[in-house]
C-alpha cells in the first residue's frame, strides 16, 4: 500500500525536469498576488488546488512538507508556502523571485490606499466594503478548511485527536499555538514511528533545531531613526510570530498602538481592514501602517521588516525536508504537524467568523459564498465573489448602520 502510494505521489523534488517553467510559477503568483482574496486559509487552499490538482507541478507530498514547514516556522502561512512552492524546483532563484511576485501586488494596492488614507482622511466606504467582504470571505476559507481537512485527515483516530484539540484551542485561545502543532508531529513519530537508532545520526535535531531567529539583515543608514524602529519591530514580528495574520494582529497592536504609539485604535483597525479587502498576504497591512507612520520609506521597510526573516525562515530548512524527508520518523513528525496545522486553519474559520458576521446580513453572505462555492466550484472565481459582495456591503450597510 505504501509502495503504491509513492508511485502515485512521487515526490517533484526527485524529478529529473519539472514541467513547468521558472517563468509560469511566476506569473502563477504575480496573479495571486493579484487576485488572491480570503487571507492565508484561503491562499493556501488555492495554491493546493492550482499547483498540486489542477496544473500538477507540485506533487501532495511537496506541498505537505511546505505546508508543515510553514506552520512549524514564525512568519505569515501563505508567504512562507509560497517561498517554498518556488523553492521545490528553482532554489533559492525561484523562491525569491515567487515571493517578490506574490508580495508586490497588494503591496502597491495598500500603500496606494494608505497615500488617499492619508490625503483623504478616514476610511467610512472602507467599513461598508468590508462588511461586505469579510462575510464573503468567511465562506471561501470556510471551503477551503474543509478541502484541506478532507485531504490531509482520513479515519486515523489520532489524526483525528490532534486535529481537534487544536482546533479547540484556536478557537478559545484566539491564536495558533505552536507548541500544540509541534506535539501533535512529536506524538505522531513517537507512535507511528519510534525511534531506535535514529538519535545517532542527529537527524532530528536538525530538522526540529533548525534556526528560528534569523540573521536580521543590514538597513539603509537612515535606519538610526524611525526607519529603524519600523524595521526591528516588524522584524520582530515576521521572526516570532507564528502562523496566519490571525496571530499577527495581536502582537502588531501591541507595539504599534500601545507601545510605540504610532497609530490610535481605530486607524489600526483601518489597517486590518484594509489588509483583510485586498488580495495577496494579509500581513501586507503591516506595508500599509508603514506608510502612516513614514510614507513610502516606511512602507518599504514595514514589509522588508516582516518577510525578510520568513523568507530566511524557509530557504534554510528547505534542503532537509529534501533531503530527510521520505525517512518515516520525519514522514511521521510531517504528517502530524499538518493535521495539527489543519486543525488550526479550522479553528480560525470560527475565530474569524465571530468577527465578521454580526448580524443576518453577514450570515446571509457568507451561506451563500459557501453555497456558491459547493454548487459551483472551480467554475465560479472567488474574485468575482468577493466583488459583488462589496458592492452588496456598500449598498445594505448604510442601512443596518444608520449614521
Amino acid at each position: 500500500m505504501t509502495n503504491a502510494t509513492e508511485k502515485q505521489e512521487p515526490s517533484l523534488s526527485e524529478l529529473a525536469k519539472p514541467s513547468y517553467s521558472l517563468w509560469q510559477l511566476t506569473l502563477y503568483f504575480l496573479k495571486l498576488g493579484s487576485l488572491g482574496f480570503g487571507g492565508p486559509i484561503a491562499l493556501v487552499g488555492y495554491m493546493h488546488r492550482d499547483l498540486v490538482e489542477d496544473r500538477r507541478w507540485i506533487s501532495e507530498a511537496s506541498y505537505q512538507e511546505g505546508l508543515t514547514l510553514a506552520q512549524v516556522a514564525p512568519g505569515p502561512l501563505a508567504a512562507q508556502l509560497g517561498f517554498y512552492m518556488g523553492y521545490v524546483h528553482y532554489g533559492i532563484i525561484g523562491s525569491t523571485l515567487v515571493g517578490i511576485a506574490f508580495v508586490l501586488p497588494s503591496f502597491f494596492m495598500v500603500v496606494a490606499l494608505g497615500w488617499a488614507y492619508t490625503n483623504y482622511g478616514g476610511l467610512s466606504w472602507m467599513q461598508a466594503v468590508f462588511y461586505g467582504v469579510g462575510a464573503c470571505v468567511i465562506g471561501i476559507i470556510a471551503q477551503s478548511a474543509y478541502k484541506l481537512t478532507k485531504k490531509t485527515i482520513g479515519t486515523d483516530w489520532l489524526l483525528w485527536a490532534i486535529y481537534v484539540v487544536n482546533a479547540v484551542s484556536t478557537i478559545v485561545t484566539q491564536s495558533e499555538r505552536i507548541e500544540l502543532i509541534l506535539a501533535g508531529g512529536i506524538l505522531t513519530w513517537l507512535i507511528a514511528a519510534p525511534p531506535k537508532n535514529w538519535f545517532k545520526g542527529n537527524k532530528l535535531n536538525s530538522f526540529i533545531g533548525l534556526p528560528l531567529i534569523p540573521i536580521v539583515a543590514s538597513v539603509p543608514s537612515a535606519s538610526s531613526g524611525l526607519l529603524w524602529q519600523i524595521f526591528t519591530f516588524f522584524g520582530m514580528a515576521g521572526s516570532f510570530v507564528f502562523g496566519s495574520g490571525l496571530a499577527i494582529v495581536p502582537f502588531l497592536y501591541g507595539g504599534v498602538v500601545k507601545h510605540y504609539q504610532w497609530l490610535d485604535a481605530q486607524q489600526f483597525l483601518d489597517a486590518v481592514a484594509v489588509a483583510m479587502i485586498t488580495p495577496g498576504p494579509v500581513v501586507i497591512t503591516t506595508g500599509f501602517i508603514g506608510f502612516l507612520v513614514a510614507g513610502f520609506p516606511g512602507a518599504c521597510i514595514a514589509a522588508l521588516g516582516t518577510f525578510i526573516p520568513c523568507y530566511l525562515l524557509t530557504i534554510i530548512p528547505a534542503p532537509y525536508f529534501k533531503k530527510h524527508g521520505k525517512k518515516p520518523a520525519i514522514a511521521a513528525f510531517v504528517n502530524g504537524v499538518t493535521v495539527a496545522a489543519t486543525g488550526a486553519i479550522a479553528g480560525a474559520v470560527v475565530v474569524l467568523g465571530r468577527q465578521s458576521l454580526r448580524d443576518i446580513p453577514t450570515v446571509l453572505i457568507a451561506v451563500v459564498t459557501l453555497a456558491l462555492l459547493w454548487k459551483f466550484g472551480k467554475k465560479l472565481p472567488e474574485p468575482i465573489i468577493v466583488v459583488v459582495s462589496a458592492i452588496v456591503g456598500l449598498v445594505i450597510y448604510p442601512l443596518t448602520h444608520p449614521v
